[in-house]
């Protein structure tokens, strides 16, 4: 029923980010331009929209040719469960392996993690404290 695509219109990318924000950075109470980083333009965009609300959020980056890395992963909190997080991981995992990447790495926000370890993921260590308040772990899968 819910498929990810890419975002393609500026209406597109503006709600993508508004979910980002809604998400990851307003409830911290973060400013608005906190969801957005340097490398977006450079980054592969995915998202679920349906019936024009856009659901879920993700972006790919390559951090070198053989290792992929998932940021910014959001899904609207009363769509969490119902499975789009690993429909848009899938679409981003087989993206990273049309272009060649080995791995994929990403930072996961700790009640995060149970979720990433369903989709195949490993943590690899503990790495930073976001806004003095969320634990992330690194993790990783081989591709």
């Amino acid at each position: 029923m819910y498929q990810a695509s890419n975002p393609i219109s500026s209406e597109d990318f503006k709600a993508y980010y508004k979910l980002r924000f809604d998400v990851l950075r307003k409830p911290w109470n973060q400013p608005l331009g906190s969801e957005i980083d340097k490398d977006e333009d450079t980054s592969h965009h995915a998202f679920i929209k349906h019936n024009n609300e856009v659901l879920a959020v993700c972006r790919m980056q390559l951090n070198s040719p053989e290792i992929a890395q998932l940021r910014f992963m959001a899904v609207d909190p009363k769509m969490q469960g119902k499975g789009l997080g690993k429909i848009i991981i899938q679409f981003l995992e087989e993206k990273s392996n049309q272009i060649g990447a080995e791995k994929m790495i990403l930072h996961a926000r700790e009640n995060a993690v149970r979720f990433y370890k369903s989709c195949g993921y490993s943590i690899i260590e503990k790495s930073y404290l976001l806004f003095d308040e969320i634990q992330h772990y690194l993790m990783e899968k081989k591709l």
